[in-house]
């Protein structure tokens, strides 16, 4: 029973994950905020090989002058070596001095290749930041333009769908009010000249009974 829930729920899961994934292709700002993220993991591992770049000029550069300063070593022992009669030691320093001298013109090769496909690959990444930069400039763009159109649209749709009901509804209004206006006006007439006739006939009556004695 738990082997058929857990395959309903991955099942239920796959279909909302594509349903989500038709969803932003049918977005293109929704796509091109994809593309912009994989861009900036492309630049940054771009990043990434520009500094291994740097360190290898740099262990190149030290093994360059590492190999030089012994090339220079063994020739000042050799010319000593020589001076002092020692053959086996002269020869010895001789001939490391010749290893060395090879390493470090083989070295001064590379750290030299090293530099110019580090300015190569600076160039290609401030061109890279350059573009990314561009892009999230033109997705701000696209972004002011889907907001415009998206409140246009929507102030569209409220105007005309208002466009003659706030009038009817107005006239409604009014009329209620007429009409209340029309009712109090009524009730205050009739109380006034309720209260008027009163006043009238006890006057009447007191004059009447004067006019008797």
């Amino acid at each position: 029973m738990a082997n058929v829930f857990k395959r309903l729920k991955d099942s239920i899961t796959a279909d909302l994950h594509e349903a989500l994934d038709q969803k932003e292709q049918k977005n293109p700002v929704a796509m091109l905020n994809q593309y912009l993220r994989e861009s900036e993991k492309e630049t940054e591992k771009v990043r990434k090989l520009v500094e291994r770049q740097y360190r290898l000029k740099d262990e190149f550069t030290r093994e360059y002058q590492q190999a030089q300063d012994m090339a220079d070593k063994r020739r000042r022992q050799s010319e000593i070596a020589e001076k002092a009669g020692e053959t086996d030691m002269y020869e010895f320093a001789l001939k490391e001095k010749q290893e060395y001298e090879a390493r470090a013109e083989r070295l001064q090769t590379a750290r030299r290749d090293s530099i110019e496909q580090l300015e190569a690959l600076e160039r290609k990444y401030e061109e890279m930041k350059h573009k990314l930069k561009d892009m999230h400039l033109k997705r701000m763009e696209l972004m002011g333009r889907e907001n415009t159109a998206r409140a246009h649209h929507r102030m569209n749709r409220v105007m005309e769908d208002t466009s003659d009901k706030p009038y009817s509804r107005f006239a409604e209004i009014d009329r209620y009010i007429d009409n209340l206006e029309y009712k109090v006006n009524s009730a205050y007439y009739h109380n006034t000249f309720d209260s008027k006739m009163a006043k009238i006939e006890k006057e009447w009556e007191t004059s009447g009974e004067v006019s008797a004695k």
